[in-house]
């Protein structure tokens, strides 16, 4: 289910559209085939992922990612903002309902680069938030029928195939577009939170500039999952379109 809070590890998986692949491998092999590109794109970025993320926990930062968080926070004029630890394996997250920045208790208490990295890169979404960031808005208004595109639209999309039906395939696709803007839309809100991250890290004085290679290894592999995520979701639309075509043409 899409919403407006996606933690650092989800969306470092690419889960949100993977287990889509994953749901239809029994119904649908040709589809599976056809965004072979977009899954192997996603494996080699977990890996990236699972690497830069060990590597980046064994080299030691000069706070914690809370202290990082925080003082990111502060510098911002962002007090407000309250940081709270969070349970789950790379749960972190910012909820811009509440207004707080969470953190699974290995970035909150950890201080290495991994940690203060992606404390920084949520820290990064908040700042977005109090600044009204127009793709982060967009994003967030987009979620009621992304959310409901990813359920629905999926399930039509797949009784459209077995059952032959046009009308409901073509229903399933104009759902499924909203995934896929959201998907896209989310990737600037992603790119831009990052690089809000490492040019603030190192202009506070938190990692030195040419101790930055450990934390730009974890996010820029994290970008390559949003990518992949964002791909897949294109494919996946690609494809029903070229199916509902294809039916056309034959009617």
């Amino acid at each position: 289910m899409i919403t407006t809070i996606v933690p650092f590890g989800l969306l470092l998986s690419g889960a949100a559209v993977v287990v889509l692949g994953q749901m239809l491998m029994p119904f649908n092999l040709g589809l599976m085939i056809f965004i072979a590109p977009a899954l192997l794109l996603a494996f080699v970025a977990q890996i990236m992922v699972r690497s830069a993320y060990a590597r980046g926990n064994q080299v030691r930062a000069s706070m914690s990612g809370y202290a990082a968080a925080r003082r990111i926070l502060d510098s911002s004029g962002l007090r407000e903002v309250d940081i709270e630890q969070t349970p789950g394996h790379l749960s972190d997250h910012y909820d811009p309902r509440s207004k707080v920045l969470r953190l699974s208790g290995e970035v909150y208490h950890g201080q290495s680069m991994a940690a203060v990295g992606i404390a920084a890169h949520e820290a990064g979404h908040a700042i977005q938030d109090a600044s009204r960031y127009v793709p982060l808005v967009i994003r967030n208004a987009a979620v009621p029928a992304a959310s409901f595109g990813s359920n629905a639209g999926m399930l039509l999309l797949i009784l459209g195939v077995i059952f032959n039906l046009g009308p409901l395939l073509l229903l399933g696709i104009v759902l499924f577009s909203c995934v896929v803007f959201f998907q896209v839309i989310n990737l600037p809100v992603e790119f831009d939170a990052s690089a809000r991250a490492k040019r603030m890290l190192v202009d506070l004085g938190i990692v030195r500039a040419q101790e930055m290679s450990d934390v730009n290894r974890v996010l820029n592999a994290a970008a390559l999952t949003y990518v992949a995520a964002t791909l897949q979701a294109i494919l996946t639309l690609l494809y029903y379109v070229l199916r509902y075509s294809s039916s056309q043409s034959r009617g």
